[in-house]
């Protein structure tokens, strides 16, 4: 597999004019740095929003103290590629490369590791797993961002999953509207309404990601009559006011993108600087539930530790034990979650 010529920006150039670069380089030569030009035009000052998504930050190295894989993803891998969590989904890695790598990645630990996509072997391996498995209904493409492979290489995998009986959904997570948004053309859109049904839930945490860009590559996705949900990760100092959350949700339904999770920040090593309270959370679902359309209002999700799953959190909708959660997966047991 390929992936399409893309272009990044040096964290130098990035940087130069604010003198971080001595301290930052220390930063992105143990988490790399990559920022795609269409993204790095969206920053209009330091430390904005979107600086702070996707430029390194000293507190990265001082974060030693959370999982390098809080969702034991390594343990939930049959095969190299895959990870099997729920009984009938499973996550199939095809790329290691995005245009931007965010600060906050939830695969902190694989990000920068080599250049190269899911190849061949292990490929075969993966889709061989699926289809000797019936129950596995759904199937998400993820990395790495599945977009950064080019036309020929994604059309080879989806029309090999499509292939598989038992495959009803293909689902793909990305984030190329936002930080490549000049990847979704009307040759890949026609590609992808081959393969359906097919999902795409892509990834936008601020409104200042709400571009004329971004909403062309969202209405020619939305076109090819693929549903779009959007998953968005709450960041300190990033969105985690109900004003931000309010304008961003209204405005991707303008888009046609349906908001699909908030995310609690999972606990990654390297990125503690961007959790917020559970409690902030729950204030921006108050502020959102009857002051906006319903459509509007997404699910607010904490991705448990150890594999077990996401769990929604409502306002008054669980048990507290000082600082910890009592959270019930969806098998019924008890977890306990640490707040902060």
């Amino acid at each position: 597999m390929r992936y399409i010529d893309s272009t990044s920006l040096t964290l130098e150039k990035i940087t130069h004019k604010t003198n971080r670069y001595a301290n930052l380089s220390s930063v992105s030569a143990i988490y790399p740095f990559r920022l795609s030009p269409s993204y790095a035009l969206l920053i209009q000052k330091p430390d904005d929003a979107i600086w702070r998504q996707c430029v390194p930050d000293i507190r990265e190295l001082e974060d030693t103290e959370q999982y390098a894989d809080p969702l034991s993803e390594e343990a939930l891998s049959p095969v190299p590629g895959l990870i099997h969590r729920y009984p009938d989904r499973v996550v199939l890695l095809v790329s290691n490369r995005c245009p931007v790598y965010c600060r906050f990645c939830m695969r902190k630990r694989h990000v920068g590791e080599g250049n190269a996509p899911l190849d061949s072997v292990a490929l075969e391996r993966a889709l061989e797993y699926i289809a000797a498995h019936p129950a596995i209904r759904d199937v998400i493409l993820s990395g790495g961002d599945p977009l950064m492979l080019d036309n020929n290489s994604l059309c080879h995998v989806l029309r090999r999953l499509r292939a598989i009986s038992h495959v009803s959904i293909i689902r793909i997570g990305t984030r190329i509207p936002v930080t490549l948004p000049e990847r979704i053309t009307p040759e890949l859109c026609t590609l992808l309404r081959q393969f359906h049904p097919l999902y795409i839930n892509t990834h936008f945490n601020h409104p200042d990601e709400i571009t004329s860009a971004s909403t062309l590559a969202c209405n020619l996705l939305a076109d090819a009559g693929i549903p779009l949900g959007n998953q968005t990760v709450l960041l300190r100092d990033i969105n985690d006011s109900m004003e931000t959350m309010r304008e961003l949700m209204t405005g991707l339904l303008s888009l046609r993108v349906r908001p699909y999770y908030i995310h609690q920040m999972d606990l990654v090593r390297g990125t503690a600087h961007f959790r917020t309270p559970i409690s902030a959370g729950l204030e921006i679902i108050r502020a959102l539930r009857g002051h906006v359309s319903g459509l509007a209002v997404p699910q607010y999700v904490i991705d448990l530790p150890n594999g077990k799953g996401k769990v929604p959190i409502l306002p008054d909708g669980f048990e507290r034990e000082g600082d910890m959660l009592i959270l019930r997966t969806y098998q019924g047991e008890l977890v306990r979650y640490r707040d902060l």
